[in-house]
């Protein structure tokens, strides 16, 4: 088997096989990465990347262009200093074979120099890659999906939230989260936090009580304190934001104001929560 062959069949073997770390180079650029199953052409280097948890790509077809959502790459390769060139015909074939030894191939060549692929993945998944060359050659740029459906990180939107409290007079979230017993608020809790202050700087006349609710697994009196505190480290984050501290209030409820079972996990779940109310 020459080298051409086995690069065809060690690339078509990532791509059907999952892999905990994608290769690296020492020449790669800091912080760079690529795709865990597409492997790069021998002697090429990493100069940029990105990776979206969710994205979408539009790839031109004969048809027209599908949009493709799921989790996305994109990776510039360059070719390392005194390596052998490769032609625009190789890049595109050395792919095109791996794909199709994966169960896929090339979907839809645009010009000589920019190519559409898919493979199926396991279940209903696809995966689909743009190949881009530039300098016949030199360096080239892959953007790839896997598809699949977007996990929903933020339990609101701003909109969403506006439009509650303009019918309800508040909103519930769950989204907020703390440490155990603390007011230290989670990372995780942060795309919901940023939606708030977007909404208050949206309205810049609305004003808010931010109210803490806990379970009532503990002590009450200690849960009342923990609420309130609770409160006051989402306000702390918007005033940081930039929203004037005197359109926010805090208040903690505790477990005084449960609004499902405290018998079950699921129901203490639903009752940690913090209220945003209109005042």
């Amino acid at each position: 088997m020459n080298r051409a062959s086995q690069w065809i069949a060690s690339i078509a073997l990532m791509l059907m096989i999952a892999s905990a770390f994608a290769a690296k180079d020492p020449s790669d650029t800091e912080g760079t990465a690529e795709h865990p199953q597409v492997a790069r052409f021998p002697n090429f280097f990493i100069d940029n990347s990105k990776y979206n948890d969710y994205n979408e790509v539009g790839f031109n077809l004969k048809n027209g262009e599908q949009v493709k959502g799921g989790k996305y790459w994109f990776v510039d390769y360059i070719l390392k200093e005194g390596a052998r060139q490769p032609s625009t015909v190789e890049l595109v074939r050395n792919y095109e074979n791996a794909f199709k030894k994966a169960g896929g191939g090339l979907v839809y060549r645009e010009s000589p120099e920019d190519v559409v692929y898919r493979m199926p993945l396991g279940g209903s998944g696809e995966r689909w890659m743009k190949l881009h060359v530039d300098n016949d050659g030199y360096r080239y740029q892959i953007e790839v999906i896997d598809t699949g459906s977007m996990e929903q990180k933020v339990e609101f939107s701003a909109d969403q939230m506006s439009d509650a409290i303009k019918k309800n007079g508040f909103v519930a979230l769950n989204g907020i989260m703390f440490d155990t017993g603390r007011a230290t608020i989670k990372p995780e809790s942060e795309p919901l936090l940023k939606e708030v202050a977007a909404l208050l700087k949206k309205e810049q006349s609305l004003k808010l009580s931010i109210e803490g609710h806990t379970d009532n697994v503990g002590d009450k009196k200690a849960n009342l304190d923990l609420s309130k505190k609770r409160a006051e480290s989402v306000i702390a984050y918007v005033t940081k934001a930039g929203i004037d501290p005197r359109r926010l209030k805090a208040d903690g409820k505790g477990d005084t104001a449960p609004v499902a079972d405290n018998r079950t996990e699921e129901g203490r779940a639903k009752n940690r929560r913090v209220e945003l109310v209109r005042f």
